[in-house]
């Protein structure tokens, strides 16, 4: 009866020290098990490790010296083969709004939002249930925005888009043609003053017979029954970070929702949106803009059909890779409960803002918008702005052209008012860039402001002499 037994502890024994090794290579043993992946991680790696001191970065994708070495590509005023040159001339640039400000986290976390992709990863146009969106990636989106409580999503349908400018012009289309039944002429599109302008630039530019750009939307606050408007509201706001509503209202307005700026680290959230159409992205969620990858909340199931099949048609789906990157990211985000990434954005930002402002705030030429302290459900407390644009007004009566005041005063360039529907006295700078281009951007407000209070203490000292 005793070598049954024995045999039987033998074998468990053998399983024990057979599953302890098998845990051993897995886990302790990682970086000599890699196969396949192990040249691309070492590619990556080597990449990153290339000095450009710290004023730019090599790619992967970028060009590279003799077919052999990445080179460098520099921020804004460096050169040099490893960017450790300034290059003095040259202008601040305050107009795009890529989120470089970003990048210091996600090298932060570089182990945890690296990505290596086999050459056979998701080859097909579809995923194996037949749709075109990752219903995993749909999951972690609904769970960020009840943790992060700036968006209804339960009870809605969720649309993917190349970025939010898919979405935008896939709404207007959807919304279009579901009035387009009730009426024979076109839809109105319009939004309020100031705009993003890439609303007018892209409804202009596909000339739908079903709808027109009418511009202002006070302008048709009062509206007939019979008249479709479609009206395009960003809140928080490009340029003014303002937390706009729907202006127009009747039974044929509808409004599409722009809440891409609708996180922590650029606004206080008082209250979960709740609109019929609300459009988000990754761009300025987590800065990575090159993924154009973006996402829709769409209450009317009618509507979210027809968006889809904008998406379908206008590009059969949204890239596989992208989502998968959206995917990764995410998981960074959702690890920390968000906290990690919107601390660090709001903290970044908010002490731009603070810098710029005490700057403009001893100038009499130059004024900022104004924000109040705010309370933020997801925060807890009270906080002050860290908004993702400074929009600046020439105040003398002789500076009706503020982006060339600042372009040829102080080799600063922002963007125009008149991109945005507004005059010409008015300019956006972008705190969203990198940090060497918005140290330069206060450099160069800091001189302007401290030569205007030369003047101004000249033309005091003239007056009491004369």
């Amino acid at each position: 009866m005793a070598k049954p037994q024995s045999t039987y502890l033998v074998c468990l024994a053998f399983s024990l020290v057979f599953n302890l090794l098998l845990i051993s290579k897995l886990y302790v043993g990682r970086e000599w098990e890699l196969s396949w992946s192990r040249r691309a991680a070492e590619e990556a790696e080597y990449v990153v490790d290339i000095s450009c001191s710290g004023h730019g970065r090599a790619y992967l994708d970028g060009l590279t010296l003799d077919g052999k070495e990445p080179v460098c590509e520099c921020n804004s005023c460096y050169g040099g083969p490893h960017c450790s040159e300034f290059l003095t001339g040259c202008a601040a640039n305050a107009d795009s709004g890529d989120p470089y400000f970003l990048e210091p986290f996600w090298m932060q976390h570089a182990s945890k939002s690296a990505l290596v992709v086999a050459g056979w990863h998701r080859m097909s146009y579809t995923f194996a249930d037949q749709s075109y969106i990752s219903a995993e990636l749909e999951r972690h989106i609904r769970k960020l925005h009840a943790i992060v409580g700036n968006a209804v999503t339960g009870g809605r349908y969720i649309v993917f888009g190349a970025g939010s400018t898919q979405l935008l012009n896939a709404a207007v289309h959807a919304l279009s043609s579901h009035n387009s039944s009730s009426s024979s002429s076109p839809a109105s599109v319009v939004a309020s003053i100031p705009y993003y302008n890439l609303y007018q630039i892209q409804t202009e530019f596909f000339r739908s017979t079903d709808y027109v750009f009418r511009g202002d939307a006070s302008l048709l606050q009062n509206i007939s029954d019979a008249t479709n408007v479609i009206e395009f509201v960003t809140s928080p706001n490009n340029p003014d970070g303002q937390l706009n509503k729907a202006n127009v209202q009747g039974p044929n307005a509808k409004a599409i929702y722009d809440r891409v700026y609708y996180w922590p680290h650029f606004t206080a959230i008082p209250t979960p949106a709740n609109d019929d159409i609300m459009i988000f992205s990754i761009s300025k969620l987590t800065g990575h803009a090159g993924s154009r990858f973006g996402w829709a909340v769409v209450k009317d199931e009618s509507v979210f059909q027809k968006m889809t099949m904008y998406t379908l048609i206008n590009s059969m789906g949204i890239s596989r890779d992208a989502q998968l990157r959206a995917l990764k990211v995410l998981n960074v985000v959702l690890e920390g409960g968000g906290k990690d990434i919107f601390e660090f954005g709001y903290n970044t930002l908010g002490k731009r803002w603070e810098k710029l402002s005490n700057i403009l705030s001893v100038s009499n030429r130059f004024s900022l918008q104004k924000f109040a302290p705010k309370h933020c459900t997801f925060f807890k407390k009270t906080r002050g702005p860290s908004p993702a644009y400074a929009w600046v007004k020439c105040e003398r009566e002789e500076d009706k052209d503020c982006y060339a005041v600042l372009q040829e005063e102080a080799n600063i360039y922002g963007r125009r008012g008149s991109h945005f529907g507004t005059e010409d006295r008015f300019v956006r700078l972008s705190l969203l860039r990198s940090q060497d281009d918005f140290d330069l951007l206060l450099q160069r407000l800091n001189q302007l402001v401290l030569e205007e209070s030369h003047r101004q203490s000249y033309f005091v000292h003239d007056l009491k002499t004369n």
